[in-house]
């Protein structure tokens, strides 16, 4: 059976998507996003070592050159995020679909669905099929949370088994997308106009992050593609916040209030219905 590589799992959260949701997050990203929140979800630990030094508590170990977590003594007091320059996670783990299903059955009771997210949860898109299978048998939806890099006409098996997508769209330019994630944008533009097209797109999302985006090109354009496809598709516009990102790899600040109002009602004049500013 396949298996995931699962970075934490959280048994209730409101923001990602409709409801009380599960939401799982992979270890893996193929983008490295300057603001990224959660850096330490990009790469897969390479059992270097140096985050054993760094626990208090003897949670980590190495044993025949592997690092190993000791779940049940970790404070989570990750610092050993803090010791690793690789962007990694000593404490993710494999797990299988029925490990995975046994978390989402504690809570199944509180919860309308599941979001997969990471890291980028679309690499291991096999994995999201034999778990979206399963949690559909349970009667709970199943939302993948993705950066949208993967063409997903390509993923028919992975598309046809889950409920909707929630899309990062970090910038419409192709040149500063790919400055600020390494990476083009034309793929995540086609992903959007075909889950658009299936009524599979829940919501698309950009962070505004002052003097490093245009931000007020960036919402003029993305909003426009969202009224063209389905003006109902909410558009979450977000406040760039300088937590748990790699400061020496970005100096920018929390948008104002005033700033974000004003790119609302871009979004709204453009024809967006259902705009929301976190």
């Amino acid at each position: 059976m396949n298996k995931g590589l699962i970075s934490k799992i959280i048994p209730f959260s409101s923001v990602d998507g409709p409801g009380n949701r599960t939401a799982i997050f992979l270890q893996g990203c193929n983008f490295n996003c300057l603001y990224c929140h959660n850096p330490e979800t990009i790469n897969v630990c390479i059992s270097c070592g140096a985050c054993v030094k760094a626990c208090p508590h003897g949670a980590l170990a190495m044993n025949d050159g592997e690092v190993l977590w000791n779940k049940d003594i970790c404070s989570q007091c990750d610092l050993c995020l803090k010791a690793c320059n690789r962007n990694s996670k000593p404490k993710a783990v494999l797990m299988s679909v029925d490990q995975v299903l046994n978390e989402i059955h504690k809570v199944k009771s509180f919860i309308s669905g599941i979001t997969v997210s990471g890291g980028e949860c679309t690499l291991q898109s096999k994995f999201l099929v034999d778990l979206f299978k399963e949690v559909k048998k349970m009667g709970l939806t199943s939302f993948i949370d993705t950066n949208g890099s993967i063409p997903l006409k390509q993923e028919k098996a992975l598309v046809d088994t889950m409920d909707m997508a929630m899309v990062d769209m970090k910038s419409f330019d192709p040149s500063e997308h790919k400055m600020l994630t390494g990476k083009d944008n034309d793929i995540v533009i086609e992903n959007i106009k075909y889950l658009a097209k299936l009524s599979k797109l829940y919501e698309i999302r950009t962070v505004i992050v002052p003097e490093m985006l245009d931000n007020s090109c960036n919402v003029d354009q993305i909003s426009k593609l969202i009224a063209s496809l389905n003006p109902e598709i909410r558009y979450k516009i977000i406040k760039y916040r300088p937590l748990g990102v790699r400061t020496d790899m970005i100096k920018s600040y929390v948008p104002s209030d005033e700033m974000m109002g004003n790119l609302s009602k871009i979004a709204v004049t453009n024809g967006c219905k259902n705009v929301i500013v976190v």
